[in-house]
This record gives structure tokens, sequence and C-alpha cells, in this order.
């Protein structure tokens, strides 16, 4: 197969290249410099000049406080939304699946049910709401679509909160960690693999895709980041990690207390469900002491 990715240069994007290499499928990576995803007719002569078979759709405006900012509303809307609504569009013209990368933010956060991929959407800030209009510019225009919901994401390729708690570490003999915010993490090495197999096969819908392993808070995380990293390097280990609820930490964008998702819908259709994020943390520590 012939398989474009947006977002090559993303922690996600760089893990799916790899992933569709290994299989020998064609793998085409474009990010800005490529493809503007905001200008239709960058994007309309990007894909039809490669017909792929598949588009994986991991381009997207991530920085979640600074998209409440005023001046950014805009930005946000064109990429997350626009943009997102640009390649559906020309997949159609090429009659192409595409797979839409979203979040649990495009739910209120709310209560503590696991969230179920067809329950209703209410984006609890600028992020979710753009992101729920992503969604809905791939459901409106094309019926070969997968949306496929991730959250608390981690990868080799780019920042993210393992990364900071150990930087933070190496500096810091005691750290709190809000404890009142519940879900569960996804490492992009494993999710790019359920991602390919996904542009190989035709159970289109929404999916949701984290590790298994059980719910957690951000501090239980931390606690276990520390916990494995001790057998790298001894500073880790005497660490004190301390939780705290959100409100220690006020941020512009307001963060769900509930990101729990249920992923019962990948084994129904016959995917592989990711392993569990304790043995992810445990395989992608490896890889960053190497």
């Amino acid at each position: 197969m012939k398989i474009l990715v947006t977002g090559v240069n993303g922690q996600l994007g760089h893990d799916v290249m790899n992933e569709l290499k290994k299989r020998g499928h064609t793998a085409i990576g474009v990010d800005i410099q490529e493809m503007d995803i905001t200008d239709a007719v960058s994007v309309h002569r990007v894909i039809g000049h490669y017909a792929p078979d598949a588009v994986v759709h991991c381009a997207a405006w991530t920085a979640v406080d600074l998209a409440e900012d005023a001046e950014n509303l805009d930005k946000v809307r064109l990429v997350n939304a626009t943009g997102t609504k640009n390649i559906a569009t020309a997949c159609k013209e090429i009659d192409c699946k595409m797979i839409y990368i979203s979040t649990d933010y495009v739910f209120d956060g709310e209560g503590t049910t696991p969230w179920n991929p067809d329950d209703s959407r209410a984006p609890l800030n600028v992020y979710g709401q753009t992101k729920y209009e992503g969604e809905l510019a791939v459901e409106e225009t094309l019926e070969k679509y997968y949306i496929v919901r991730i959250a608390w994401v981690f990868g080799i390729n780019g920042k993210n909160f393992i990364k900071t708690m150990l930087n933070l570490g190496k500096t810091h003999d005691s750290l709190t960690v809000v404890n009142d915010q519940i879900g569960t993490p996804t490492y992009t090495y494993d999710l790019s693999r359920l991602l390919v197999d996904m542009a190989e096969r035709e159970e289109y819908g929404r999916y949701h895709a984290t590790n298994e392993g059980g719910y957690i808070s951000w501090y239980d995380f931390a606690c276990e980041i520390f916990k494995q990293a001790g057998a790298y390097d001894d500073t880790y280990q005497h660490i004190r990690v301390s939780p705290v609820s959100s409100d220690a930490y006020p941020a512009k964008a307001k963060r769900p207390s509930n990101s729990r998702m249920n992923k019962e819908k990948l084994t129904q259709h016959g995917f592989t469900p990711l392993p569990t994020w304790q043995d992810a943390l445990c395989r992608y520590l490896k890889e960053l002491f190497k």
C-alpha cells in the first residue's frame, strides 16, 4: 500500500513512518514544508499527486493552553478543523481512506465512567472544540474513515510527560503531581502498529486507543516512571513524589478529570489492543537510556 502521513516530524508521525517501512508499505511523510494543511490548494495538489491508498493525519495544533489565547483561536481552528476538512475533501476526490487522530478532549471530562467511542461530545476547551470540529469534518465528508482518540501521549521523537519528569528529577529531590485527573497513557510506538493495522483493513468508525493496564492518575504515572528509571540512574531512586489536586497548577485550558476511555471496540472488530502502559514505559525507558 501507499500511505501518506501528515505531521511526520511529531512523536506519532515519526513512529507511523517507521512502522510502515517495516511492513514494506510505501510511506510518504509530509510536514508543513511539503504540504500546508491549511491551504486547500496545497493539500489537493500533494494528495492528488501521490494518490495514496490511505492518509494517516497526525498533524495538529496540540499546544492546549496557547489555544486559549484569543489571538491564536483562528490559527488553531485553521489547523485542527479547516486543515482536517481539506485533507478529508482531497481523500474523497481520490477515494482514499483516512485515519484521523483525535483526543479524549472532545468529551466534557466529567464523571468516572469510561467514555465510549460513540458517546455524545461536549468539548471543555478550545483545543477539544477544534478537534471535535475536525471529527465532524471527517464524518461529514467521508465514508471510509477511522477516528482514533488517544490521550497522554509519549514517544521518542518529541516532548512529553515522561521526559519532563526525568528532567525535573535531575534537579529536584521532591515533586508534586496531580492525582485527580484519571486516564491511561498512549505510547506512539504501540499506537503506530495499530494505525497501520487499520490502514490495511476496512473496519471503519470511531475508536479509542490508549495502552492497557488500568486507569491511573498523573501522580501514579510519575511514581512508576521514577521506579522504573531508577534501574538506569540511581538519582531517580530517591525522588519523593507527592499527590496534589489540579487546583495547585491552574492552567488557561481546563483539563478533563475523566480521561478514561473504553477500548472494547478494538477487539470487537478484530484489532489487537495496545500492550499495558507499564510494559510500554519499560520499553520506552530502555530506548531513552540506550
